[in-house]
């Protein structure tokens, strides 16, 4: 079983007393109904914080191209009229998206995947939910490429139009291998309670599979049950259209539409 990442640690602030999280959008100007209401949606959000647990959007290839008139820099507008606090934690599409940007429209970087999220009493284990998902062993290999120091400083040296048509690439490609697959691989339970053991933590919330659920892992050491709630993908473009909040407040844990949050 692979090692037990580092953790990092977030404690919510005492004005916070609703916490939305939401994951896997893909934004993108293919989308347009996508990135309406995810607009929509933010700039009319009763939380106190909006937590994006990765793959905001379907490609990032670097700050710099968040010019003017651009999708990213609309995008960046819509960060800037949400009156929530935002946290970001990078997914496996726009895992180059950098500090510069989330500063500039303040939201509060999350570094390490997984994260603790201290909220009242309770810890809720943070992640992507990409690094659960072990039996994609090329996706592991190719994760553990790109993630390297070396591999991003020599891709955000190219050009921005050199690296834009690579990421329409491989897009395509990502497209491409979808269409003969049966399903996104999925996390891996016994590790999921290992984080969760490791964590000391009973819930962990995960996006990346597009497999919105909530599964019982069974009791920790203390009896206490564990459990592993899948967010939703949003697709608003689709034939089956698909997007869902979910909310932790005093009551616990809801999943909502957009227009409700």
């Amino acid at each position: 079983m692979p090692a037990v990442p580092a953790f990092g640690e977030l404690q919510a602030p005492a004005h916070w007393r609703t916490v939305d999280f939401i994951s896997d959008l893909h934004l993108g100007p293919e989308e347009p109904r996508t990135f309406d209401a995810w607009a929509r949606y933010l700039g009319r959000t009763r939380a106190d914080a909006v937590i994006i647990l990765g793959d905001l959007f379907e490609a990032w290839v670097g700050d710099d191209a968040a010019v003017p008139g651009s999708f990213e820099a609309r995008c960046g507008q819509v960060l800037d009229g949400c009156q929530a606090d935002m946290a970001f934690m990078r997914g496996n599409r726009d895992f180059l998206l950098g500090h510069d940007f989330l500063a500039r429209h303040r939201v509060r970087e999350l570094a390490s995947d997984p994260t603790v999220l201290t909220f009242g009493q309770q810890r809720y284990l943070l992640s992507h939910g990409d690094l659960l998902c072990t039996d994609d062993v090329a996706y592991q290999q190719f994760r553990a490429q790109v993630r390297s120091p070396q591999w991003q400083q020599a891709f955000l040296a190219r050009p921005l139009a050199e690296r834009q048509a690579i990421a329409r690439q491989m897009r395509a490609q990502s497209q491409a291998h979808q269409a003969t697959q049966a399903a996104y691989a999925d996390a891996d339970a016994a590790l999921a309670r290992q984080w969760l053991r490791q964590a000391d933590a009973t819930v962990l919330i995960h996006g990346h599979t597009h497999r919105p659920a909530d599964h019982a892992l069974g009791p920790d050491a203390h009896g206490r049950p564990l459990t592993q709630v899948v967010l939703s993908d949003w697709h608003i473009d689709a034939r089956t259209q698909r997007a869902q909040v979910l909310r932790l407040d005093e009551q616990g844990l809801t999943r909502l539409p957009p227009e409700a949050a």
